[in-house]
């Protein structure tokens, strides 16, 4: 049995749940599922203890080119430890890389989830054509930008990033620009930054927010299942 440590809460989540007891590493933001066995936690995604994951003897450490820092993943392969690191810009790609680490890298046979998964989205209908921003973090103002896997899901449930066109992945933007972009909604994820009935729609008045999970709009594991149904209903709900 192969031994595991993850660096991205949601592979996180797509190994425990397909194949529980290969994960002997985890980090402090992995939280699903509750329960992650003996997984010894060892620190967060971007100031992962490098010695404390070389003493698990992994023999394998996954790792995602955009959550993870460069330098970290470098410290591990030079103390002698195969990384595996996924690249995740929209829902194919997403699939792609699931089945690269869970069924190429791991040897598991293909979960029953991610075949829900890829079902559940191909027969997800755009909700209405709509317009919106997406912040991602407040003080600063930043928003989902070009190639984020998040844009890439809510444009297939009818919402148009209006920002996805920018030269940036994750721009700042002014509340003022953001407030005069002419959007029909603004859409506010619970991660990473807690967006919240009292702590977001405020700063919009009169633009109508959905308050949205953030681990089902941009974590790529077993949530991919629920999420078109999930994500729909607060978009629903904000209109």
């Amino acid at each position: 049995m192969r031994r595991v440590v993850s660096l991205v809460p949601s592979l996180t989540e797509a190994v425990a749940v397909s194949a529980p007891g290969l994960l002997v590493g985890a980090t402090d933001w992995c939280t699903h599922p509750a329960d992650l066995g003996g997984a010894e936690r060892i620190g967060g995604t971007k100031n992962p203890d490098v010695g404390r994951i070389a003493a698990l003897r992994p023999d394998l450490v996954i790792a995602n080119e955009e959550e993870n820092r460069a330098p970290d993943l470098d410290a591990l392969r030079a103390a002698g430890v195969e990384v595996l690191v996924t690249e995740i810009r929209d829902l194919p790609q997403a699939l792609r890389e699931l089945d690269r680490v869970l069924v190429g890298a791991l040897g598991l046979a293909r979960p029953g989830w991610l075949a829900d998964a890829e079902a559940a989205w191909a027969c997800a209908e755009p909700v209405e054509e709509l317009t919106a921003f997406v912040p991602v973090w407040r003080r600063p103002w930043m928003v989902l930008g070009r190639d984020t896997f998040a844009g890439d899901l809510l444009g297939r449930l009818g919402v148009r990033n209006v920002y996805a066109g920018h030269a940036e992945r994750y721009p700042r933007v002014s509340v003022e620009e953001l407030a005069a972009a002419g959007c029909d909604l603004v859409v506010l994820p619970d991660e990473p930054y807690a967006f919240a009935a009292g702590d977001g729609p405020e700063a919009f008045p009169g633009l109508p927010a959905a308050l949205v999970s953030g681990r089902h709009l941009t974590w790529y594991g077993p949530s991919l299942a629920e999420a078109p149904t999930v994500l729909a209903q607060a978009l629903r709900a904000a209109r």
